[in-house]
Order: C-alpha cells, then structure tokens, then sequence
C-alpha cells in the first residue's frame, strides 16, 4: 500500500511551526526519529517538551528541526488530510445495513461505509471492531484513546456472524475484553432487527454487557431503518407497537437493576422506541448526561427542556432583554409575522408543542408545522435527519408557508448546504420562493431562530 504523504493544509499565525519556518505544502517525515501513521502517531510524538522534526519542504531540502515547547503544547499545523492516512473501509455485509438500502444513482460519498475505529475517536463513528487488529489494539492501549464507540448488535458469536456476514464478527468481540482490562472508556450501541436479535438475545446481550461496567458507560438500542430499497436484501419486517412496548420493558427493568450499583442506567432506548409505544419520553435524570444523543437517545428530551428553559427567559429580567425586544418587534408589526416550520414523522408532535406554546406567548406570531414524509427512501423512515430536499419542495409548495421556512440543521450535509439528494439551500429557496434558515439542535436554538435572534 502506498504510504500517505502528510502534507501540511495551514500553519497557525504566531505558533510554533510558523517560528520555525514550516510553510504550507511541506510534508512532514517524522519526530524523534519516528515514521507517522496517523494523526494519533503524531498527536503522541509531539507531546514532549523536546522533540526533533523533519520536514521535506517543497523544493525537495529536508530539514531537521529542534523544537524546545511546553509539554502538550500544539506546533499549529494541519494536515491536508485530517486522518494523516487512508480511510478504512468497512468489510461486513450486514443484514441492517442503511448503505445497502439506498438507491442508485446518488452521490459516490454517500455509498463508502466506513469502518475505522480511529473515526470513532475523532468523530464518534461507532465501528464494529472486524477492522481491529491486534496492532489496531495496542495502538488504543499504548496511547489510552478514549471514548471508543462500539457496535455490538449482539454478544451471541454465531449470531454476530449472521449479523454482519463476517466470519470473524463473533471472535472480535475479544477485543472488548481487552479494551476493558486497559481501562479505556466505550459506548456501545444494539442495531435491532425483529426476530433476529431481539427477545431473548437482547436479554443476553444486555446481561453480557454489563460485564464490562463502568469502563463501558452505555449501550443504545436503536430500531434498524428500513428503506423501501430492500430489493434482493435480508427480509426483516418493522417493529410494531406491541414490539416497542416489550422493549421498553426489558430496557427499564435491566435500568433498574443496573442503577443502584453503579449510578447508571446504562442501557437506553432511543427516541423512537417510545413514540412507536406512545408512551412518554423519560426524565432527563433517566439518560445519564445525554452519552447516547448522536444515537437519537434523548435527544427530544433534551431539545425540550432547553426549549422551557428559553421561554422562562423571555419573562425574566436580566436573561429576558433579548427575548423582549423580539416579542415588541414581532407584536408592534401591523400584520403578523408567519413563518413555516418543517421536519419529519418522529420529531412532529414536539415541534407542533412547541410551536403553540411560542404562539400562546407571543402575541402576533403564527407558526406553521408541516411534518414532512419521506418519499424518497419510504415512510417507515421518520427522521428528518434523511429527509431530501425533493420531497420537502414537494410537500410544501401551495402551502401557506409565511416570510421564512425553518430547517433543522441535520437535513444538510455536515457543513455543506446541500440535501442527501444535492439540492441546494438556493434552489430550494427560489423554487419555493421563501428565504430558507436552518435551525441548530438545540431548544435554545429554535427560540432564537423563530424570534430572528440568529
């Protein structure tokens, strides 16, 4: 395999690597003698107080630097690759696998499945360890990297290799062991299909998890997504009501049992789970400090208390001022301000709560909510993080839709401003002629973006 060259992206102004005339395009070779995998390679090596680099600069001279700094302090360089190396990709064949559900002619980003768990340290990737080596491990130990979050699916070997169409699934799980006895801190997650890995297995898999306690803090159990691209793919079937009631069950009594020893309830149920019961979502205290959000674990709980939180701002004193001057400016205007809230299946009814609780307190403020259906992949898939901007344009146009639309930020590619589908933000604008803002996460952020503070 080839070895990557770690070409430098950007110098920080005033730093280290500025002072000793590291310019952008050199490459660097080593430290202390030492050849560069990784980022976690360099972010270890650069750490001491001491350090020697070499460097190729672009006219081809290598030079030897000599760097005297302050233990853990940064040389201010990037990488033009963020990684430092190649990023690996996943060898499993999953029976769940959200890829392999989407159809055909779409952007070629969209179909790489990664499997690097260093993604899982710099981005939070959960990663099924068949991609670890021994090396891979040592490297986790050596340099005590930490949170790693893992996809168990299942503790039952012979089920795990059915799972993820991988001989070798059932004998990574060892890793875990080892993951353990060096201390390092994981988060886990349960990709659950109906009939295959629940029941009885999720009991196993729940009891055997809880081995690994506290070094492993928590395990979400997500219900698998299911596109209506399943043409030739494992026939798995939705979860019912009845379904979702029996999972809470089984997560609540393993919460129960858990808690009391170890000051965690460990296992979670995502958000789905209890809008698929109709059941209420659980306190705050219930998530442990929210580990599990990028899982859709609590995330509506949170958003909601963030959201009260807010609007008990709007009457306060000091905290209120803002919120004042946008409640006088929105109800000294001579007609009312209507703006036009969208997002998917899952998240409607608290966005509709919400929206009428703004309008209750604020005079001449009309918001309205349309909770859009996903065409596109098929209406079993609810949240608006996968929502495209062809079905939102299809759904909304001869609505009544006000002076702006409000967006949730996860409709967008991570810091792009385009749909799954590529439409952008501007064309959706000019197609439905209405200015387009996208909200943040947070409960905050929603009160801020309706009341023009944002």
């Amino acid at each position: 395999m080839k070895k990557v060259q770690h070409i430098i992206k950007s110098i920080s102004p005033n730093s280290i690597a500025e002072e000793m005339g590291i310019e952008v395009g050199d490459i660097l070779l080593q430290i202390d003698g030492n050849d560069i995998e990784d980022i976690f390679d360099y972010q270890y090596l650069i750490q001491n107080e001491y350090i020697e680099v070499l460097v190729r600069k672009t006219d081809g001279e290598e030079w030897l630097l000599e760097i005297d700094k302050d233990y853990d302090e940064e040389l201010g360089i990037e990488f033009e690759n963020g990684l430092m190396d190649d990023y690996r990709s996943c060898h499993n064949k999953c029976i769940f696998c959200f890829i392999d559900q989407m159809p055909k002619g779409m952007r070629e980003t969209l179909y790489f499945k990664d499997d690097d768990s260093r993604l899982s340290f710099l981005q939070g990737n959960y990663v099924t360890l068949t991609n670890m080596s021994d090396k891979d491990v040592e490297r986790i130990v050596k340099y005590h990297l930490s949170p790693i979050n893992i996809s168990f699916q299942t503790t039952n070997p012979e089920l795990r290799c059915k799972m993820l169409n991988n001989r070798f699934a059932g004998k990574a799980l060892e890793q875990v062991k080892k993951l353990y006895e060096a201390g390092i801190t994981m988060n886990g997650q349960i990709v659950l299909c109906k009939g295959v890995n629940d029941g009885e297995e999720l009991e196993r898999s729940i009891s055997d998890l809880t081995a690994y306690l506290p070094h492993l803090e928590s395990v979400s159990v997500v219900p698998v997504g299911l596109s209506k691209y399943r043409e030739g793919l494992y026939p798995l079937e939705p979860f019912e009501k009845e379904d979702a009631i029996k999972v809470l069950e089984c997560i609540h009594k393993w919460q129960d049992k858990i808690y009391p020893e170890y000051g965690l309830h460990f296992i979670h149920a995502s958000d789905e789970w209890y809008i698929l019961a109709e059941k209420d979502l659980p306190e705050e205290e219930r998530y442990d400090g929210y580990l599990q959000l990028e899982n859709g674990v609590g995330m509506l709980r949170l958003q909601m208390e963030e959201f009260r939180d807010a609007m008990t701002k709007l009457s306060e004193k000091k905290e209120g001022v803002k919120y004042r001057k946008a409640m006088q400016r929105i109800a000294q205007r001579e007609e009312a301000e209507e703006l036009s809230l969208v997002t998917g299946k899952l998240a409607y009814p608290y966005i509709k709560q919400m929206a009428e609780t703004m309008m209750q307190q604020i005079p001449n403020l009309k918001l309205y909510v349309y909770e859009i259906t996903n065409d596109f992949f098929g209406e079993r898939i609810t949240v608006s993080g996968l929502l495209t901007g062809q079905d939102i344009i299809k759904q909304l146009q001869g609505q009544k839709l006000g002076e702006r639309i409000l967006l949730p930020q996860n409709v967008l590619r991570s810091g792009e401003d385009y749909f799954l589908d590529d439409i952008t933000v501007s064309e959706m604008e000019k197609t439905l002629q209405v200015k387009v803002d996208i909200v943040k996460s947070s409960g905050y952020d929603f009160v801020n973006t309706v009341l023009g503070l944002e």
